[in-house]
């Protein structure tokens, strides 16, 4: 361990996942897999329904912002873990370690925003469709998505700026495979309890008040699908929720297990698993829920691919 007697250190060292370079090995070569996967897919999504023109809609409007984040996200995290999984320095700046943290926060509070507004987009579309036209609007879905985005940049620039403030005097070793809050906030030789609480009251009321959202979104779209007396009828109704359902609950599993609970109830190892899990895997996951459940998206890539072989042959 690397121990500093001053109060401001320059740099940290992240430990990762394990020291077995054999096991690093194979986390490198499944990572790697996971990202390329990732990016594809995401870039893939947002491609198809910006060149796709029955694909204008409002939700694929958001959808395709969901993959954005999840490419970014992915991207904030991923790059600088498969560096550290090949090397034996694993030095962070605490200008990169911060920036990191700034974007790993900014963008998973965007995509619980956005998540709630693609569940209030799912609410109009089948509790008052004939509505859907005027309520979500091109200025309003804008609306939403700029308010995501202003969401998860203030609860973020409010994070890294009391993170930052901390002293850090004892060790500058971050138990963990990116900056993430409660591994660096172990590190604090000063007391910590009012960054922890804002921390706890940002973080908690971003997902209360998205899961409320999103809760009462499909409280009502249940008690209308239950009305709809044709089996088919309510078969096509949860079939256009199915996908979103899964997103958002492996998204928000995932993070409630790790976040909304007291920081000396963490845990190492079940932890940092979590932490893989929606840093690095659900980016994966959904381009590949939102595409292989969706009928729409499968005829738009067939439409694009027949386009493109049309074009060929008139060349």
């Amino acid at each position: 361990m690397d121990r500093r007697n001053n109060t401001h250190v320059s740099d940290f060292i992240l430990m990762g996942l394990t020291e077995s370079e054999e096991i690093q090995l194979v986390l490198f070569i499944i990572f790697l897999i996971i990202y390329l996967i990732s990016v594809l897919g995401n870039t893939g999504m947002i491609l198809i329904i910006h060149l796709d023109l029955q694909l204008h809609t409002p939700m694929y409007f958001f959808l395709r912002h969901l993959s954005f984040l999840d490419l970014t996200y992915s991207t904030a995290i991923t790059p600088k873990t498969l560096h550290n999984l090949l090397t034996s320095t694993k030095h962070i700046s605490s200008i990169s370690c911060f920036t990191q943290m700034y974007f790993f926060v900014f963008l998973g509070v965007a995509e619980c925003f956005l998540l709630s507004s693609m569940a209030y987009d799912r609410y109009v579309a089948i509790c008052n469709p004939l509505h859907y036209p005027v309520v979500m609007s091109k200025r309003f879905c804008c609306s939403l998505i700029f308010g995501s985005y202003f969401i998860g940049f203030t609860n973020s620039v409010i994070n890294v700026l009391f993170m930052s403030r901390l002293d850090f005097c004892d060790s500058n070793v971050i138990h963990h495979f990116f900056c993430d809050t409660s591994p660096i906030l172990d590190l604090s030789c000063t007391d910590t309890r009012s960054v922890e609480i804002m921390i706890f009251i940002c973080a908690g009321s971003a997902l209360m008040v998205s899961l409320v959202t999103i809760s009462v979104s499909y409280l009502f779209i249940l008690t209308t699908v239950l009305k709809i007396t044709s089996t088919s009828g309510k078969q096509k109704a949860f079939s256009t929720c199915a996908s979103h359902l899964l997103g958002v609950t492996i998204f928000y599993g995932t993070t409630i297990f790790t976040y909304l609970k007291p920081r000396k109830s963490y845990t190492l190892g079940k932890d940092q698993v979590a932490s893989v899990f929606y840093t690095i895997v659900i980016p994966m996951l959904n381009p590949l829920i939102y595409s292989l459940r969706n009928k729409e998206v499968k005829n738009a890539l067939k439409r694009l691919m027949q386009k493109r072989e049309d074009s060929r042959q008139l060349k």
